[in-house]
């Protein structure tokens, strides 16, 4: 293994690195009190409680097209860091990232299920990638500020859906500075097809608190090729539903079924109701039968239809549905 002679140094004297760090962690508390990035988590906040963004000021004015506060807002930012990473290159910035083999994001604030996020997209590495053969459709409201760059893309909308399959509709169209869009996630996506450099994007996303359903479509046949929960603490907890089904945690049936019956996401019930029959027949089938038997209960129907295909299988469960609460 070779190791360079920086990162050598650092194993005998990380003085530098937690300068560094500090230094980092005071710019961005500098940024959120007195720089640009003032009063943009309190406009966050109120976003995410549904105010509509023309009267939240700190966000709606990075959203006026051609108008230069959105890469004020970027230069900013990323102004304040470059001087202390050029000197001290083992610094990480203290801002939630994510980095892939086409796009950098970083998340610049953040309140409940709203985010404010600056993302770069390498022409380059786009051109390496294949072409997109699934479009993914997350509910939620995206509003999108092309800061530098230029890129051809298609806006892919959701038209509606059939037994079939769903009806796409694809818009080409070019992506230039200054233009800013919005675009409802149920049912409108943006794919990016070329880059001739690297294009950056100013982007402010709504989500909703719960129960939203991410679902991904073949772009060819409109075929239906994977879903999961759309939202982050609910495909926590369907992570770790099916880990307690493969762990034969029998003793968390009980937990399982208790979240099957909350009001909380399709996506996440009906998973913690399969891993709750697995691990105890009976106390799912129960909370099936309650679920089948509730009125106004969006799971209600597909809850009947797999209690009747399993009485038929198992006669022997009717007893079970008669378990109180």
């Amino acid at each position: 293994m070779i190791i360079r002679p920086e990162l050598q140094a650092l194993r005998s004297d990380d003085t530098p690195q937690r300068h560094a760090q500090a230094e980092l962690h005071r710019l961005v508390t500098q940024w959120r009190s007195s720089g640009g990035g003032a009063g943009i988590e309190q406009a966050l906040a109120s976003f995410a409680r549904g105010t509509p963004l023309a009267k939240l000021q700190p966000l709606a004015r990075l959203f006026v097209p051609g108008h230069s506060a959105g890469l004020k807002l970027a230069h900013d930012m990323v102004d304040r860091f470059v001087a202390v990473l050029a000197a001290s290159p083992w610094g990480q910035v203290p801002l939630p990232g994510k980095l892939n083999d086409v796009t950098a994001t970083i998340v610049l604030a953040a309140a409940s299920n709203t985010a404010l996020v600056l993302q770069a997209t390498d022409g380059a590495a786009l051109r390496r990638r294949p072409p997109a053969l699934t479009v993914s459709f997350s509910p939620g409201e995206t509003h999108d500020h092309v800061l530098a760059g230029n890129a051809e893309a298609r806006l892919i909308e959701l038209r509606g859906e059939t037994e079939h399959g769903a009806d796409l509709t694809a818009t080409c169209f070019a992506l230039r500075p200054g233009q800013v869009f919005r675009r409802d996630g149920a049912r409108q996506s943006l794919l990016i097809d070329a880059a001739p450099t690297t294009l950056v994007t100013l982007k402010l996303q709504r989500r909703p608190a719960t129960g939203s359903v991410t679902r991904e479509f073949c772009l060819a046949e409109g075929t239906l090729a994977h879903q999961a929960a759309g939202n982050a603490r609910e495909s926590r907890f369907e992570l770790a539903a099916a880990l307690l089904g493969r762990m034969g945690r029998r003793d968390a049936a009980p937990l399982l079924g208790a979240m099957a019956e909350e009001q909380g996401g399709a996506s996440l019930r009906w998973q913690a109701l399969r891993e709750c029959l697995g691990l105890d027949t009976a106390e799912g089938f129960a909370v099936l039968s309650r679920m089948a038997g509730r009125a106004g209960d969006p799971l209600a129907a597909p809850a009947a239809a797999l209690q009747t295909q399993l009485l038929q299988c198992y006669p022997q469960l009717a007893g079970a549905a008669s378990c109180p609460a």
